[in-house]
């Protein structure tokens, strides 16, 4: 079941980020991505979650003591099984496709080519923060001009 829906997951992904960097970007195909794609495999990811913590699809649960998000051997003892790496990669790769549409829609929305989008994405699809990083530090250049008006300041009140 485990390999099954691991192959499942990734194939998914795949074909999400294929859509976001090389097909048009259409509001119907950016949709499929953020439902079909990264909603599906949020739903995987809580369901798998849930199982795995009350013991229902896999061995690791309440009952091992080492289940706990506090320690590193508790986080270890959940990757243990093949349903723990399981449901922790669906969380990568839901993450990591989330930001990767964050990161398409704002450089859209500034007027970066997709020539320049493309490694920023493949970065953000294989190595997930590196590619946020990256994105976090070239969109200053298309920023725009800055406004006297802050967005936050109506927290500093």
């Amino acid at each position: 079941m485990w390999v099954s829906l691991f192959s499942f997951v990734n194939i998914a992904a795949i074909v999400a980020w294929v859509i976001l960097i090389l097909l048009p970007r259409k509001e119907l195909l950016l949709t499929v991505v953020l439902y079909l794609g990264i909603g599906m495999l949020c739903l995987v990811y809580a369901v798998g979650l849930v199982g795995i913590l009350t013991g229902w699809l896999d061995p690791v649960g309440p009952a091992d003591a080492g289940v706990d998000f506090t320690t590193l051997e508790g986080v270890q003892s959940i990757f243990a099984s093949q349903g723990g790496t399981t449901v922790g990669w669906t969380h990568y790769l839901a993450f990591d496709l989330f930001v990767g549409l964050w990161i398409a829609r704002d450089a859209d929305q500034k007027g970066v080519g997709r020539l320049w989008q493309a490694p920023v994405l493949l970065a953000t699809f294989i190595a997930g923060p590196v590619g946020l990083l990256v994105w976090l530090l070239a969109r200053e250049r298309w920023r725009g001009p800055r406004t006297s008006e802050s967005p936050l300041r109506q927290f500093r009140r």
